[in-house]
């Protein structure tokens, strides 16, 4: 079950708040950046739990720029192109974070490599099906699931297997989305 659909009336109530103190969908993005690095940096020197959820919270921030965006009539495609770089950039930081704190665990490190690729591969994805006329989504990890699932495993404090878990489900979403895809090209 996609977890986005059923949070976005209540995301574009709290845009409106944003909205009406002046925040633009831009300096959304840039915020909820800026504090994902910041908990990125958190769990980079050991402190999971509240870097996890800074990470949680900037990701909740950077959530909001759609919903700025969509409340003030400011829904751009060089926004979305601004959102879905910062985002990766985001995933980035966090798993970037994470190895850091996990130096020397060979496995984690592996498990991070694989999650981390798999993350960048779901949205790649999606983007190449659309480029060809696709849908592109599907699957059980979308952005706001891996946010989820990450920052779940760091705040409740079991990584390896929020790592394990993280990495079985995007693989599954990557070759659910490849496979889907690649049998509707023409």
């Amino acid at each position: 079950m996609r977890v986005r659909p059923h949070v976005t009336r209540y995301l574009d109530m709290v845009g409106r708040l944003f909205a009406a103190i002046g925040m633009t969908p831009a300096a959304m993005t840039a915020l909820g950046l800026a504090v994902v690095i910041a908990g990125s940096v958190l769990v980079g020197t050991g402190n999971l739990v509240l870097g996890g959820w800074m990470i949680a919270g900037g990701s909740l921030l950077d959530g909001l720029d759609g919903a700025v965006a969509r409340v003030t009539g400011k829904v751009s495609a060089k926004g979305a192109f601004l959102d879905a770089a910062f985002d990766r950039i985001g995933e980035i930081a966090g798993f970037a974070g994470l190895a850091f704190a996990m130096e020397g665990r060979a496995r984690i490190l592996l498990l991070i490599v694989l999650a981390i690729g798999g993350a960048i591969l779901v949205p790649y994805i999606r983007a190449k099906a659309e480029a060809e006329g696709q849908e592109g989504r599907g699957g059980l990890m979308g952005r706001t699931e891996r946010l989820i699932l990450f920052c779940a495993g760091l705040v409740l404090s079991f990584v390896e297997i929020m790592l394990w878990l993280f990495v079985v489900l995007v693989w599954f979403t990557v070759v659910y989305r490849f496979v889907r895809t690649y049998r509707s090209i023409q």
